[in-house]
């Protein structure tokens, strides 16, 4: 048996602000659990739903000297859908209304959850051979583990592994800060350690003290080795080329599965879409006030609406789209401007356009069940979880081929007849409006050829099933045996 232990700062269902909780709550069910014994330790916020709270049992609790005092380590414990999700509790560090907040306070909340960790594994019955760590939150674990934890018999041979979700966030500060809230001699403050620009970095620490590097999707994983993609790390990221890898998040299709979705009008499967999923359309223009129309072209978006999200280059070309014979949804909050932009736009074509500004779990489903494309022009992206979901239902996904956009969405082929949505290479606007013009055309002249790129979208597999096996393998190559 492989004891392997997940640390987070989030995981569904307990605290989510982003795709890490649903890696960290989602993934570790899904190791075959004859040969994988995972368990996910948290930070216990205060801000964890009660009916959680109140089901954690106590194991254990100590004090650790961390940043000049004796600092309270509770540790509970709650199994949840068979997995053991261990909690490290300290009401001054974890009592606030929200997992994240100010800077300053995070890089020293997340030193201590990253000792409190590696200090409480020897009273948990509970020796991991390896301890997985997601993002800058968790990045000092690698570093100390070879730091202050390599001494003792029980920490020898642990191996660590760094998940960078989005290394957009690493945990800077000045090296006078991180060095006292850390604990770490001046020795780890060098450019080949955690120092960066003349600043101390939490995940630097991680990916050079870590044994392997992985991030969210293989194309990723080759971007962030370029200055653009790199956020000042792609040198480090070359350097460490053989130890990183890409593995492609999944969705939980017990969420996310058009046959049993209860949040939409009609469910439907890759057997029977071709006449209820439309039902599901005519729903959507309805609730959203459009003419109920089975011709028209239905482009949707659910997402924060940012820059990282492409929203510049559909500003550059909205009053074009508005021309075009389609009806385009867009679900989500972000930047004012673009929240005025879409606002505006919606009061200008209010037949062709909806805005809604805010965000609902109810609508976003609908729009994945009743939109015929998804539109996902990312400047950068990561893995991005909703073209997965959007594949699902059958709804083709426009997307720009960069990050896991291009790992998840092989671009449709007239003359070979394959692929599952539609792709464009350069971050131009003008190249997207083509592109949507193209899948379009698709739509409304080749039905048949559309459908049967249907099929093949609702077919692909995402499951976190497909992630595990990936890092069941990658585990089995550190552990060795």
């Amino acid at each position: 048996m492989k004891n392997i232990l997940f640390a987070a700062s989030e995981a569904v269902p307990f605290i989510k602000t982003g795709g890490l909780a649903d890696v960290a709550g989602s993934l570790p069910a899904c190791f075959d659990r004859r040969y994988y014994d995972v368990r996910v330790v948290l930070p216990k916020y205060l801000c964890i739903p009660e009916r959680y709270r109140n089901q954690m049992e106590y194991v254990t609790h100590f004090y650790m000297n961390f940043n000049g005092a004796d600092r309270y380590v509770g540790v509970l414990k709650l199994v949840e859908d068979g997995i053991t999700f261990y909690f490290i509790d300290n009401e001054s560090y974890f009592g606030g209304l929200r997992p994240y907040g100010d800077w300053l306070y995070d890089l020293e909340k997340f030193a201590f959850f990253s000792r409190a960790v590696l200090s409480a594994l020897p009273l948990l019955n509970f020796r991991p051979d390896l301890i997985h760590c997601h993002d800058w939150q968790t990045g000092l674990i690698p570093v100390y583990l070879k730091e202050r934890f390599a001494g003792g018999e029980f920490f020898r041979g642990i191996k660590s592994v760094m998940t960078i979700h989005n290394l957009k966030f690493q945990g800077i500060w000045d090296v006078e800060t991180i060095e006292r809230i850390t604990g770490l001699s001046e020795y780890f403050f060098t450019p080949d350690k955690l120092e960066s620009y003349k600043n101390g970095n939490f995940l630097k620490g991680g990916i050079v003290y870590a044994d392997a590097v992985t991030t969210v999707s293989p194309t990723y994983a080759e971007e962030i080795q370029m200055p653009f993609y790199g956020e000042g790390l792609d040198g480090l990221m070359r350097a460490r080329r053989n130890s990183l890898r890409g593995i492609v998040n999944g969705i939980d299709y017990r969420e996310f599965d058009p046959a049993t979705d209860p949040k939409i009008a009609e469910r439907y499967d890759v057997k029977n879409f071709r006449h209820e999923k439309k039902k599901n359309k005519a729903a959507l223009q309805e609730r959203l006030g459009l003419p109920v129309d089975d011709k028209k072209f239905v482009l949707g978006i659910v997402s924060r609406l940012t820059d990282q999200k492409g929203f510049d280059l559909i500003q550059g070309v909205i009053e074009e789209l508005c021309q075009e014979d389609l009806q385009f949804v867009i679900l989500g909050t972000g930047e004012e401007r673009y929240e005025n932009l879409f606002r505006h736009y919606d009061w200008k074509y209010h037949d062709k356009l909806s805005a809604q500004i805010y965000y609902s779990d109810d609508v976003a489903h609908a729009i994945y069940a009743g939109a015929d494309a998804y539109l996902m022009p990312s400047l950068f992206e990561p893995c991005g979880l909703s073209q997965m979901i959007a594949l699902h239902y059958g709804t083709l996904p426009i997307v720009r081929e960069t990050g896991g956009l291009k790992d998840t969405v092989e671009p449709y082929n007239e003359f070979a007849n394959t692929g599952t949505g539609f792709c464009f290479a350069n971050y131009n606007a003008h190249e997207m409006l083509d592109c949507i013009r193209y899948a379009k055309r698709i739509y409304s002249e080749r039905r048949r050829d559309w459908n049967h790129i249907v099929d093949r979208a609702m077919q692909a597999d995402y499951s976190w099933q497909q992630s595990a096996l990936k890092y069941q393998e990658l585990y089995d190559w550190l552990i060795g045996y």
